[in-house]
């Protein structure tokens, strides 16, 4: 049976990676898929990943049906077995429900991958549409690190390194390239005390030594 599977996480814990390898593996041993995404930090048509991996994919703008498209692509002689979403935070309710339809319809399976919250901690529409949708939803298991070492688990947007909770929910930014607009993973205690690495490092003392270092 065809599955909707959406696989999800915080920045930075391989989901692109993830979507291409799929991609890759579902492709060498001979099905036919097509690949989608939607505001990658690389710009329109592309899925990027921080490793430096990269493909063509098709952009999924606000008012691009995917049914309308999978039906155009069948009913026109191309094969299509499968399906690869990356950054499905960014799609519309209406999106995911178009998706839903492919796998119960025309039995195709759709691999979805995006972020579950936003920088405020809300859940995306299109996130939220899968996890009410979706066959499986999937955890990547190796997430990113907190400044503090602990699990990451909310992505906050950091302006000069101070935290900030207001502005346009959708802002494209990197925790690798620079630019005003950065993107750091917390903790959820330090997402709540808005205590970024850099407001951390500026605040924060290290912890004094059980011992007089004068008596060694």
């Amino acid at each position: 049976m065809a599955e909707l599977v959406f696989h999800t996480g915080p920045m930075d814990c391989g989901k692109s990676t993830l979507a291409l390898q799929l991609d890759h593996i579902q492709s060498t041993h001979g099905r036919r898929g097509r690949v989608f995404t939607s505001q990658d930090r690389a710009g329109e048509g592309k899925i990027t990943s921080r490793l430096g991996l990269s493909t063509d994919a098709i952009e999924v703008t606000d008012d691009f049906d995917l049914w309308r498209y999978v039906i155009g692509e069948l009913t026109t002689g191309q094969r299509v077995d499968y399906i690869v979403c990356d950054e499905a935070q960014f799609y519309t309710s209406e999106h995911i429900d178009q998706l839903a339809r492919i796998v119960d319809e025309l039995q195709l399976d759709v691999y979805a991958f995006g972020i579950l919250s936003d920088f405020r901690t809300h859940l995306f529409p299109g996130s939220q549409r899968l996890v009410e949708l979706a066959d499986r939803v999937e955890s990547l298991p190796l997430g990113p690190l907190c400044w503090c070492g602990a699990r990451g688990t909310h992505n906050a947007r950091t302006l000069d390194g101070i935290m900030v909770t207001e502005g346009s929910r959708v802002v494209v930014g990197d925790t690798v390239t620079g630019g005003e607009v950065r993107y750091e993973v917390l903790c959820r205690a330090h997402h709540r005390r808005r205590m970024t690495a850099t407001r951390a490092k500026a605040t924060l003392s290290p912890d004094p030594l059980p011992f007089d270092p004068e008596n060694f």
